[in-house]
């Protein structure tokens, strides 16, 4: 994919994120139907809503950016996430004399979406030493600082996690961090990005993508510095943050991990419900894709609420830390000849070519993508309570990014296309699609095919989408995540497969990335 230069706000403000209500509750319950099946139209939830218990703990907006503060504090964890009990440490440089740590549980609380956990006292400032490559050969530029601070996180609930650091003066950043569940099992996993968010971390001028001018981009990128440039569709607060809030709001069991969770620990997706990737999600090891895959042919439910997802293969370090991607450079990948599978070049491509549509359903097709989400199966049950019909346009919710449906052997069927929106890419017409299959496992896949999916939900893409758009990603993914709850959706509303209808080439004439 291109860099995107998305000119999205650092943090959204209190209103803009406020969720709304719009989904019910969910007729594909727990228990396994008995015969006849129930129809696609009986299969979806009805909308209410979504009154908060007012059992839950009092939140608040505290947790957002009031300001862009630049470089006058930064800062990373050690480690992307952990189980509740692990201590992290918080690497800080800054020129201000002190600052305090707030850490905040981002959630469906009264009054607030975030419910701070912990605070530190006023921590001394200190600037910390240069950025240095480590290797120069691959570009990959470390922050080889010190802990200031170790955080206890017992006692911390599983989700996800923002760490706001303040100085006296007023400059703040934010770190995310996961709290990872002990099991997933009768869950619905929210699974967190990170290795995406890495590739395209500019911290020391290089990335994934760029270098420093005059330079090449880098071949690996480290954990150990902290995230700068990070945008758009990219940004955890407006693409992965939304989704977490509406799960959250729907009061369904949910469990969270990182995905080098996935990549660690290949079975920790056993016995999980659902599996819901969420926002940008490009960077995959074969760990992770394993895990996903194994999870969907014993059962569970998966959710891809983006685009390009799976996009590009890559490898991880033994301690998490360190993320090998030569991308379209595979040529010069050491691992080419030794461990050809392992080569980090794009899934689709050899050596050992696996397609990522054998699980998404479909492939990443464009950038960029700027088109309606067009309407062509309205009586499919995740469209319960939107109102839509057949051709019903939604306004913008398909970009920066698409895919589309390939109809060659590696697509899974049957495969019911739900949307289909034509578009000139690049001077060139081809489509998008969104869809939904099933698999012998009674387990559903939903495939959103645009990376706008989280960030409408608030309407905070990079230009305003509007009310209508919000409001109908808010029901369809709360219609998602209800009956990912109830257990295998497959087994009560199997997909009707209707590729056939739609003028769908086996080659790709856009070049994708």
């Amino acid at each position: 994919m291109k860099v995107l230069a998305l000119l999205v706000a650092l943090g959204l403000t209190a209103a803009g994120c406020t969720v709304e209500g719009t989904g019910g509750t969910d007729s594909i319950g727990t228990q396994m139907p008995s015969s006849p099946r129930p129809t696609e139209r009986q299969a979806g939830p009805t909308p209410d809503a979504d009154p908060l218990p007012r059992r839950r703990p009092r939140g608040s907006e505290g947790w957002r950016l009031t300001r862009d503060t630049g470089r006058r504090i930064q800062a990373y964890t050690t480690a992307a996430s952990g189980l509740p009990g692990t201590r992290v440490g918080l690497r800080v440089s800054t020129g201000a004399a002190g600052y305090r740590v707030h850490a905040y549980r981002l959630g469906g609380y009264r009054g607030g979406s975030g419910l701070r956990v912990w605070s530190s006292q006023t921590v001394p400032g200190r600037r910390q030493r240069a950025p240095v490559f480590a290797p120069h050969e691959t570009r990959t530029i470390v922050a080889r600082w010190t802990d200031d601070l170790t955080i206890d996180t017992t006692g911390w609930a599983p989700g996800f996690y923002v760490l706001k650091l303040r100085t006296g003066a007023g400059a703040e950043t934010q770190v995310p961090y996961v709290v990872s569940s002990p099991s997933a099992h009768g869950r619905v996993v929210l699974v967190a990005p990170v290795t995406t968010w890495q590739a395209y971390n500019s911290f020391g001028g290089y990335s994934l993508y760029a270098g420093r001018e005059g330079d090449r981009r880098a071949w690996a990128v480290s954990f150990d510095r902290p995230y700068e440039g990070v945008l758009g569709a990219n940004d955890f607060r407006t693409a992965f943050v939304p989704v977490v809030l509406r799960a959250e709001r729907l009061g369904i069991p949910l469990a969270y991990f990182a995905n080098v969770d996935l990549h660690a620990r290949p079975t920790r997706l056993t016995g999980a419900r659902g599996y819901v990737s969420v926002g940008h999600d490009e960077y995959w090891t074969l760990a992770m894709r394993r895990a996903v895959t194994l999870a969907r042919d014993a059962g569970t439910n998966v959710a891809f609420l983006g685009a390009n997802t799976m996009y590009w293969r890559i490898r991880l370090s033994p301690n998490l830390r360190l993320q090998t991607g030569y991308r379209d450079s595979a040529a010069l990948d050491p691992a080419r000849d030794r461990r050809p599978a392992e080569t980090t070049a794009r899934f689709r491509d050899q050596p050992s070519a696996r397609p990522e549509n054998a699980l998404v359903g479909m492939l990443y097709e464009c950038y960029p993508v700027d088109t309606d989400y067009v309407v062509v199966s309205p009586r499919w049950w995740g469209f319960r309570g939107t109102g839509v019909r057949q051709g019903s346009r939604i306004h913008g919710l398909v970009g920066p990014e698409s895919d589309r449906v390939y109809p060659d052997k590696a697509t899974p069927r049957p495969l019911q296309v739900l949307s289909n929106s034509s578009f000139s890419c690049r001077g060139v017409t081809t489509t998008t699609q969104s869809v939904y299959y099933t698999v012998p496992s009674g387990a559903g896949v939903f495939t959103a095919g645009t990376l706008r999916w989280g960030c409408a939900m608030v309407d905070r893409c990079e230009r305003p989408l509007g009310g209508r758009t919000a409001r109908f990603v808010r029901t369809v993914t709360a219609n998602l995540l209800r009956a990912f709850a109830g257990g295998p959706v497959g087994l009560r509303a199997p997909a009707r497969d209707n590729v056939d209808r739609f003028n769908l080439p086996l080659v790709n004439s856009v070049d994708a990335s």
